[in-house]
């Protein structure tokens, strides 16, 4: 998982790491945070610069899914769907979190599946954690597990 940005308040991160913890039972996890870009520019500047950086940190073969309030809506069935047809391909998926000014539509075009976790706008660093809950929600409801009811 790519990110932009760290977690200023301290809220998040602790429950982003016990879920990535978790999720070692059941797949590998990488998460990266890229640093925000810097200035007081515009939006669509910032934007861009940090699709740039996001772009560059792609591994080849990775398939890129990017997160967007836009994007295509599942619900956890179809998102564990999601996962095991990943695993059933052996592809290594590669989850994009923007910044605070969201994703360039540039990094958008280049993804293979734009995914929303809400209509809403949740702050990017929410949004992170919400991805690692589902992500281990997938894992544990492919595997029969309890965690999802």
């Amino acid at each position: 998982m790519l990110s932009v940005g760290h977690d200023r308040s301290g809220w998040f991160e602790p429950a982003v790491q016990g879920y990535a913890e978790r999720l070692k039972h059941y797949t590998r996890l990488e998460l990266t945070e890229l640093p925000a870009s810097s200035g007081k520019g515009a939006a669509e500047a910032s934007r861009a610069a940090e699709a740039k950086r996001l772009l560059a940190a792609r591994r080849p073969g990775e398939t890129l899914l990017a997160l967007d309030e836009r994007g295509e809506r599942l619900d956890t069935p179809g998102f564990a769907r999601l996962l095991a047809d990943a695993q059933n391909r052996s592809q290594d998926l590669l989850f994009v979190v923007g910044g605070d000014d969201g994703l360039d539509s540039g990094l958008r075009a280049a993804a293979a599946r734009v995914l929303s976790l809400s209509p809403l706008t949740l702050p990017h660093r929410l949004a992170r954690l919400v991805l690692v809950e589902q992500l281990y929600r997938g894992f544990t409801l492919l595997k029969g597990e309890p965690y999802h009811r």
